[in-house]
């Protein structure tokens, strides 16, 4: 088997999709590539090729086709081994492939090319090489109507002359693409153009064409600029350095230097330096950089927090849980960038459908030119000049651009919300869901249990929860850690207790305030003092609430009961809702019991199949995706895996297993149940605005074919029809961008 490496590169100047198609087919021709995949607004080209493929050749052809490409090398140093790595475009990829990039920061670049000339890139955009030219070309062509307006007899050698000063770079990158397979370039469109009105007398036009069309280039630049910084500006959030704790001695280190296990103090007001999870304190945390959570989120010890957010009033003390390169925002980054090198389904039509409508406007300008000259005896310089404008109003930039600039406006809009979406094949199919599976356990519920309810038998509801509350000190046990959140939350004075055992499945038993106390199931409570008929009655009505019901026994007296359940998440009723008004079928798929399952159920609307196995998940999944719905799972564990892979669209839920993180096509970072509905809602916006761009594409390129036939606009349109085109394309995706404010 041949070894195979996958390089990702950094590709500076890269501003459209016409720009991206020449870089693929350049780079797919050359020896020891396999495959090429090429994103333009994340502006990263990932190479897979035979391990003993030179990565120069490729940068010094790229180079030539007036691109600089620098190679990503891993945070771990050197690209990333994929021994049967191919990326394929004919659909989502259940496994994310690691493409030897990690983080912008964690990245060591090694330069091929270090000029950054894109307008896009880093810099002032009149740094750039585009901006350079551009206004070179604009300084040549302002002289030469001074010198035309002086002396009359030189304006055509001087708008020759202006010509040629931003014409010779776009005929230079259009010989080295048709050189390396890709003829039909806009730069080999617009340089017959140009040359084409020279020899029919139209040289001052053809100088001013040149030059709106370097215009539109750099506009084209800045606007996929911005795309970028969309996401890349996530980066920026991670701070530089961070305190250490070492030994009882705090010191300031990188934040890139951290280790998982390290101890890092984060005092109030400062923005946490990595993801770990919470050891000391207890403080507010906005976390809306990340996930877009609207209000601050009160955590204490044992919570996680994420590298990026901003802490509050308190001094933390925070265990380091992921490396930089795998910290949060990196992986947010990590997948957004992916996933805009995976093509939707609408821009692989787009794609092949450009791969025929260029060559077929080269054929109707020509025949424009020549066929009502010989047939009609019409005008060569009319005609041949019409045929000239076609040819520029034919190029298909602004078309090609329509999806992918709206799909990654969206991939970048949603990262920031907290949505990651793994392609835009998945952002497509999101839109079509027609039922929604969920998984109930620490997805459409908390995955812990609450206390719900305390019921007074001879002792008060404070008294019975203090006296659980003291047996209950130092277990990890989930009911336990309940009741302890409860009384926390209720200000209750706990006091000590002594001799604490705990009685394997019955409960535990301590001395508290001189007296014995037990606290475990209505069974084993039983045993030790008969219930009457009223309380086991009401044990009875909780349970069938698929709630859990703890006894208290002071002495010899049943003092009290407490229920528990694992209540749902507080915005599971208005997500399900939101669903379900948008003409989506909602279920349940849990291994839970039933009578427990059913009470959920009730309480939030959702059909329920209850007791199930991993596999019985997805054998449900697979028989209503038979009953012709397009379905979605959301889950959070490894047992929701197979269903999630078995889904039209997989969504993993936050805070859930890296298992069920790598098999869903998407994940929603806060765990909201309502972004499953945002989800579905941001894909068709997008599909909406990509409808809005193929229209606005073609549709300008109609209106001005028409007028130029029939003899309304000239040469000067027809650049603005291609240029302005990609530019109106570009914003209008950029809209996407803003999404709405996501409310807890």
């Amino acid at each position: 088997m041949t070894d195979t490496r996958k390089t990702r590169f950094k590709v500076d100047g890269m501003d459209c999709a016409s720009c991206a198609g020449k870089i693929d087919t350049a780079v797919r021709r050359m020896p020891g590539v396999e495959d090429v995949s090429v994103s333009v607004t994340a502006g990263t080209m990932t190479v897979t090729h035979a391990a003993s493929g030179d990565l120069a050749a490729i940068g010094a052809k790229l180079s030539g086709l007036g691109y600089a490409a620098t190679p990503l090398a891993s945070a771990r140093g050197g690209c990333a081994h994929d021994h049967h790595a191919h990326a394929h475009d004919d659909g989502p990829s259940h496994r994310q492939e690691d493409t030897g990039t990690r983080t912008p920061a964690a990245a060591s670049p090694m330069g091929l090319h270090g000029d950054h000339h894109g307008a896009g890139g880093e810099g002032a955009w009149w740094r750039s090489r585009k901006g350079r030219l551009t206004l070179f070309s604009g300084v040549a062509l302002l002289l030469a109507y001074a010198l035309g307006h002086l002396v009359p007899a030189i304006a055509p050698f001087a708008f020759v002359a202006a010509l040629l000063v931003g014409l010779i770079p776009i005929a230079r990158r259009a010989v080295m693409a048709a050189l390396a397979g890709t003829p039909f370039s806009i730069e080999m469109l617009m340089t017959v153009a140009a040359i084409g009105a020279v020899v029919i007398d139209a040289g001052e036009e053809a100088a001013a064409v040149v030059f709106l069309f370097l215009v539109g280039e750099l506009l084209e630049g800045v606007a996929a600029g911005r795309a970028r910084q969309s996401i890349q500006a996530l980066a920026a959030l991670v701070p530089k350095t961070a305190r250490l704790e070492e030994n009882g001695v705090t010191r300031e280190v990188p934040a890139e230097d951290l280790a998982v296990g390290a101890l890092i103090l984060v005092r109030p007001g400062d923005r946490i330096p990595a993801d770990g999870t919470i050891m000391d304190g207890e403080s507010a945390i906005d976390e809306a950089p990340v996930t877009g959570e609207s209000t601050p989120v009160l955590k204490g010890v044992g919570a996680a927090v994420f590298a990026g957010t901003v802490n509050g009033d308190g001094a933390l003390r925070v265990r380091v849980s992921a490396a930089a390169a795998d910290n949060t925002i990196a992986r947010v980054i990590r997948l957004v960038e992916e996933a805009q090198e995976s093509k939707a389904p609408t821009e692989r039509f787009i794609d092949r459908f450009s791969t025929y409508y260029t060559p077929g406007v080269v054929a109707v300008a020509a025949l424009v030119a020549i066929l009502p000259p010989l047939l009609a005896g019409a005008s060569w310089s009319e005609w041949v000049y019409k045929g000239l404008a076609i040819l520029l109003i034919g190029c298909p930039c602004a078309l090609v651009i329509s999806t992918p600039a709206a799909i990654a406006a969206s991939l970048s809009a949603g990262a920031r919300r907290g949505l990651l979406l793994k392609g835009g094949a998945v952002l497509e199919r999101l839109g079509a869901l027609t039922a929604v599976a969920f998984d109930k356990t620490g997805t459409l519920t908390d995955g812990k249990p609450q206390v719900t309810d305390i019921i007074a038998f001879d002792r008060s509801e404070v008294e019975v929860l203090r006296y659980a509350a003291a047996v209950d000190q130092g277990s990890s046990h989930p009911l336990a850690l309940a009741v302890l959140a409860r009384a926390a939350a209720e200000g209750v004075k706990i006091p000590p207790a002594s001799a604490a055992r705990a009685l394997g499945g019955k409960g535990v038993i301590a001395t508290v305030d001189g007296e014995a106390v037990f606290f475990g199931s209505p069974k084993a409570a039983g045993e030790r003092v008969p219930l009457s008929d009223d309380r086991l009655a009401a044990i009875a009505r909780l349970n069938d609430d698929g709630k859990t019901v703890s006894v208290l026994l002071v002495g010899d007296v049943p003092a009290g009961a407490i229920a528990m359940r694992d209540e749902p998440r507080a915005d599971a009723g208005a997500g399900l809702d939101a669903l379900r008004a948008g003409g989506i079928r909602t279920v349940m798929l849990t291994g839970d019991n039933r009578r427990t399952a059913a009470a959920i159920g009730a309480a939030l609307r959702i059909e329920v199949r209850a007791e199930l196995m991993p596999e019985d998940k997805q054998r449900i999944v697979s028989e209503l995706r038979r009953d012709g719905l397009v379905v979605g799972k959301v889950g959070d564990g490894i047992n929701d895996a197979p269903a999630l892979a078995a889904a039209d669209v997989g969504i993993a839920m936050g805070g859930g297993t890296d298992v069920a993180l790598e098999t869903a096509d998407a994940a929603i970072l806060h765990g909201r149940v309502g972004d499953v509905a945002r989800m579905i809602d941001l894909s068709k916006r997008t599909m909406r605005n990509i409808r809005q761009n193929i229209a606005l594409a073609l549709g300008l390129k109609a209106v001005f074919l028409v007028t130029t036939v029939l003899g309304v606009t000239g040469l000067w349109p027809a650049i603005l029809a291609d240029t302005g085109a990609t530019v109106l394309v570009t914003l209008n995706a950029l809209r996407l961008l803003r999404l709405p404010a996501t409310r807890p």
